[in-house]
C-alpha cells in the first residue's frame, strides 16, 4: 500500500512484548467506520468504554477499553481511537490483523508526531521533544525535554521571529520614507539598539541551547597531555576498567582510543590521545597530529598535567592554541605525589581539579564538575533540551545579525540589512517548523519510535 498522509494508520503504542496492557493506536478520517467494525461504533469522546474487539465473524478478538478523541481535540489532530488490551503479542498481532482487513495501513515511525506537527498541534521543536523525553537518560535531560515539549523553547524563539519581524518593518519603512520629517532613522541609533538587543537575547538563547544539546547527546571529552601524565590512566579510571594500556614508557598511546560511558546518566564520550610532544618517530608523530585535529571535534577538553611540575610552556602554548574554540579543564593529576588537596582549584585562569588517577582521590569532583559542564545540575531547572540542527539554525541566525549589523553601521546600507534579518528569521523559523522541507521531516520523524 503507497503511504499517503490521508490515510487512517494504527501501530502498537505501548512498548513491544509481554506486558499487563498493550495499546493500539489508530488516527485518521476512517476511524468512525473502523470501530463501527471493530467495537460496534465510536465511543463518546474521551469517556471509556470496556468492550470485545472482534473479527470479521464477531468473533472476539480481545476485550478491552476504548477510547475516543475527535478531531481536532486530539493528539493528531485527526480522529484517535486508542484500545487497551491484554499485552499478548500474539493478541496485538491479531488486532493490527484485522485492522488492516479494514482498509488501515500500519504506521511508519513518527507518523502520529508528524501528523500532529503537519496540523499545528507541535511546533518541530515540541514534537521532537517527544522522542527526546522517551530517550532521556537522566533526570535533568528529562525535565529539560518535558519543558520543550511543554513549548518552551519554541516560546523563546517564536519571540525573537516576532523582534526580528518588528525590527524589518521599521527597517524597511526608513528605506521607503527616507525623507520622513528629515528624520535619518537608519543613522539615528534606534535600528541598531534593537538589532543589539534582539543579538544579546539569541546569544543567551544559543548559550542555553549548547546547554540543553550537551544534556540530550552528552559531551564529547578529549584527553590532552605531555607523555606519561597519566592521561591513560585517567581513562580507565572514569571508564572502571582498564581500556587503554598503561606503562611508565612515553609514548605509549600512539592512536586515537574512544570510550563510551556515562556519569549518573549523563553519556560521555571519552577520547584518550598521544603525548603531546615532538618526536621523530613517524607513528608518534602521526598520533600528536591526529590528537591536535580532535580539537576540533570536542565539546570540551581535559588537559592533564603533573601535579608535581605543574603547567609548563608546551602547556600554556596548547591552551593559548585552543584559545576559546572548546571549554578547558586542567587536571591536575599525581596529587598522591605531589600533596596537593583533592578537588577544584579556585584562583586559576583555567578551572584546576586536583586528582589521582593510582588512588582515584578527586574523581568525585571531577564527576560532578562535568556534569555540571552538561548542565546537569539538579539544584536548577535546565531550560529546555536541544538538537544540533537547533545550534546549527541558531548559529546562521547569529552570523546573518552579525552581517547585517556590518552593513547598518559600516555601509549604512538599509537594504542589506533587511535581506540578513529576513534570512535571520527564517533560520529560527526551521527550529519550529515554520521553515523547513520534506526531506528534513522525513530525517527528523524517521528516528522516533513507531507509535508516537
Amino acid at each position: 500500500m503507497t503511504s499517503s498522509a490521508d490515510d487512517t494508520v494504527a501501530a502498537l503504542a505501548s512498548g513491544a512484548g509481554r506486558a499487563g496492557v498493550a495499546v493500539v493506536r489508530i488516527s485518521g478520517s476512517r476511524v468512525p467506520e473502523i470501530a463501527a467494525a471493530l467495537i460496534g461504533g465510536l465511543p463518546s469522546p474521551r469517556q471509556a468504554r470496556v468492550c470485545a474487539f472482534v473479527d470479521a465473524d464477531g468473533v472476539a478478538i480481545d476485550r478491552g477499553v476504548a477510547l475516543y478523541f475527535a478531531a481536532p481535540a486530539s493528539f493528531t489532530g485527526e480522529h484517535v481511537l486508542e484500545l487497551q488490551g491484554h499485552g499478548s503479542p500474539v493478541l496485538v498481532d491479531m488486532l493490527l490483523a484485522r485492522l488492516l482487513e479494514l482498509g488501515v495501513r500500519l504506521a511508519e515511525a513518527g507518523e502520529f508526531s508528524r501528523r500532529a506537527f503537519i496540523n499545528d498541534k507541535l511546533s518541530l521543536d515540541q514534537a521532537e521533544a517527544i522522542a527526546d523525553t522517551i530517550d532521556a537518560g537522566s533526570s535533568a535531560a528529562a525535565r529539560a525535554a518535558m519543558r520543550s515539549l511543554e513549548g518552551v523553547f519554541s516560546r523563546e524563539v517564536n519571540a525573537l521571529v516576532e523582534a526580528l519581524i518588528e525590527l524589518r518593518v521599521y527597517t524597511e519603512g526608513a528605506i521607503d520614507f527616507p525623507d520622513e520629517d528629515d528624520i535619518d532613522f537608519l543613522g539615528d541609533g534606534e535600528i541598531e539598539r534593537r538589532l543589539n538587543a534582539i543579538r544579546q537575547r539569541l546569544e543567551t538563547l544559543r548559550g542555553q541551547a549548547a546547554q540543553g544539546a550537551s544534556l540530550r547527546e552528552g559531551l564529547r571529552l578529549v584527553i590532552l597531555g605531555a607523555p606519561n601524565v597519566g592521561k591513560s590512566s585517567l581513562l580507565n579510571r572514569l571508564a572502571r576498567r582498564d581500556t587503554a594500556i598503561v606503562t611508565d614508557i612515553a609514548g605509549t598511546t600512539r592512536d586515537v582510543l574512544h570510550e563510551q560511558l556515562s556519569i549518573d546518566g549523563l553519556p560521555l564520550t571519552l577520547v584518550d590521545t598521544a603525548g603531546l610532544r615532538e618526536t621523530a618517530d613517524p607513528i608518534e608523530a602521526e598520533g600528536v597530529r591526529r590528537a591536535k585535529a580532535e580539537i576540533e571535534h570536542a565539546d570540551h577538553v581535559l588537559l592533564v598535567v603533573d601535579d608535581t611540575s605543574g603547567l609548563g610552556c608546551d602547556e600554556q602554548a596548547l591552551l593559548a592554541e585552543i584559545g576559546n574554540r572548546c571549554p578547558v579543564t586542567v587536571v591536575a593529576n599525581k596529587i598522591d605525589l605531589s600533596g596537593a588537596p583533592a578537588g577544584l582549584r579556585r584562583g586559576q585562569d583555567y578551572e584546576h581539579i586536583g586528582v589521582s588517577a593510582t588512588t582515584g582521590a578527586g574523581f568525585d569532583a571531577l564527576a560532578a564538575h562535568l556534569k555540571q559542564a552538561a548542565g546537569m545540575n539538579e539544584d536548577a531547572t535546565p531550560a529546555f533540551v536541544a538538537r544540533r540542527r537547533h545550534l546549527d539554525a541558531l548559529s546562521r541566525a547569529d552570523a546573518a545579525l552579525e552581517i547585517g549589523h556590518e552593513r547598518l553601521v559600516v555601509d549604512a546600507a538599509g537594504e542589506l540589512l533587511a535581506e540578513e534579518l529576513r534570512t535571520a528569521q527564517n533560520a529560527l523559523g526551521e527550529i519550529t517548523g515554520a521553515f523547513t522541507s520534506d526531506d528534513l521531516l522525513g530525517a527528523i520523524f524517521s528516528s522516533f519510535c513507531i507509535g508516537k
